[in-house]
């Protein structure tokens, strides 16, 4: 059983910067492949982000060069990084963790974009 908690969310100005953060407990942390999707009104959960228990991470074309993606196997955190916010960034973030085990699920941070 793996509990995630994310934090870090707001409202921010367009070209503006926000950290994710969701906090693992519960579970050996390292060996889950961890990701943030987002869900925005009316529209589909999609992925943001994932990063492998290797480090390797995968992002979607949207977000290329924008987000970053990153884990601390100290801390059972990952992080999400969005500079450059967009008005289309504004969603629901949810925190994924996935294993051979199981998948988890957090219950999401709030991300608005607007002037």
């Amino acid at each position: 059983q793996v509990q995630l908690v994310e934090s870090g969310g707001g409202l921010v100005q367009p070209g503006g910067s926000l950290r994710l953060s969701c906090a693992a407990s519960g579970s050996i942390f390292s060996r889950y492949t961890m990701a943030w999707y987002r869900q925005a009104p009316g529209k589909q959960r999609e992925l943001v982000a994932h990063i492998s228990s290797g480090g390797n991470t995968n992002y979607a074309d949207s977000v290329k060069g924008r987000f970053t993606i990153s884990r601390d196997n100290i801390k059972n955190t990952v992080y999400l990084q969005m500079n450059s916010l967009k008005p289309e960034d504004t969603a629901v973030y949810y925190c994924y963790a996935g294993a051979s085990i199981g998948i988890y699920w957090g219950r999401g941070t709030q991300v608005t974009v607007s002037s």
